[in-house]
């Protein structure tokens, strides 16, 4: 998700308790409550444009998924590397993954609407698989 843009300021009332769990949330993962306030709208609101995403976190951060799948990256560079391309393509890496066609297209229209986010995070986990082969060598190397 982007963080970056510019912001404005916004006021709402909300109602005690939910400010309430949005204070203790944010103390038990150490976030100011205006961030969290705001990755909840913005998740939220992707969510809805985009039934079927669920956000997570994981290694990469926060990143957008599939609510019974694979994160949209993963999806997304999976079909990347496919020979085929098109609606075949799509045939074939759901039956490579065992996920509905209905799925991917979820998973494809998140990354029409966001795509230098995902694109980023093909990118941040090719580099890490580098950085982590690389590692493997080194010690592979050592105990030769």
């Amino acid at each position: 998700m982007s963080a970056g843009g510019r912001t404005v300021q916004f006021a709402a009332r909300l109602r005690a308790p939910i400010v309430e769990r949005l204070r203790a949330q944010a103390q038990r993962t150490s976030q100011s409550q205006v961030r969290l306030a705001e990755r909840y709208l913005d998740e939220g609101m992707r969510m809805d444009e985009h039934p079927g995403i669920v956000f997570r976190d994981g290694p990469l951060g926060r990143r957008a998924g599939l609510a019974a799948g694979p994160d949209v990256w993963e999806v997304v560079s999976a079909l990347q590397q496919l020979p085929g391309r098109g609606q075949a393509a799509v045939g074939e890496l759901a039956e490579l993954i065992d996920l509905s066609e209905a799925q991917i297209h979820v998973a494809l229209g998140y990354y029409g609407d966001l795509t230098e986010e995902v694109d980023d995070l093909i990118l941040r986990n090719r580099q890490a698989a580098e950085r982590a082969e690389a590692a493997w060598r080194r010690q592979q190397t050592a105990l030769a």
